[in-house]
């Protein structure tokens, strides 16, 4: 067994995630164990760890490796609506072509929840590299009922 295998069956035993006998859990253990013993498998050390990791987490999170290029080929449309195929959060309007982003802007409570509205839309020029500004609002008095 690797020792980033046994660091990290430590450290989900320490959040009680392995060997709980909880279901969901152990698949869960199972299947993070599995990318564990290819990533050690790979023999990866100091830059080409962080190297891999870094390329690995954005590709796992569907977040494009290169700026956003505008261009046809990253658009599929459905009944009028463009979608860039490299960045779902990524729109453009078919009437005059401006592009938006939907999560241009997360609002974020002071109890730290977060959310987006119709106010998280930012638009965008190519060439574009994702981004989220997080605003800190108030929260809103609400009567209940």
């Amino acid at each position: 067994m690797s020792n980033l295998k046994t660091y990290a069956i430590d450290e989900l035993t320490r959040i009680g995630m392995y060997g709980s006998g909880d279901e969901m859990n152990d698949a869960m253990c199972d299947h993070i164990l599995k990318m564990v013993d290819v990533f050690a498998e790979e023999g990866h050390s100091g830059f080409s760890a962080e190297y891999a990791i870094g390329i690995l987490q954005k590709l796992l999170r569907w977040q494009p490796l290169s700026p956003l290029t505008g261009e046809d080929d990253e658009w599929n449309e459905e009944d009028g609506f463009f979608q860039n195929k490299r960045c779902s959060r990524v729109f453009k309007n078919e009437k005059d072509g401006q592009a938006y982003d939907i999560r241009g802007k997360v609002f974020v409570e002071p109890d730290g929840v977060s959310y987006t509205s119709r106010d998280s839309r930012v638009d965008i020029e190519f060439p574009y590299v994702p981004k989220t500004e997080y605003v800190n609002v108030e929260k809103e008095n609400v009567n209940d009922c």
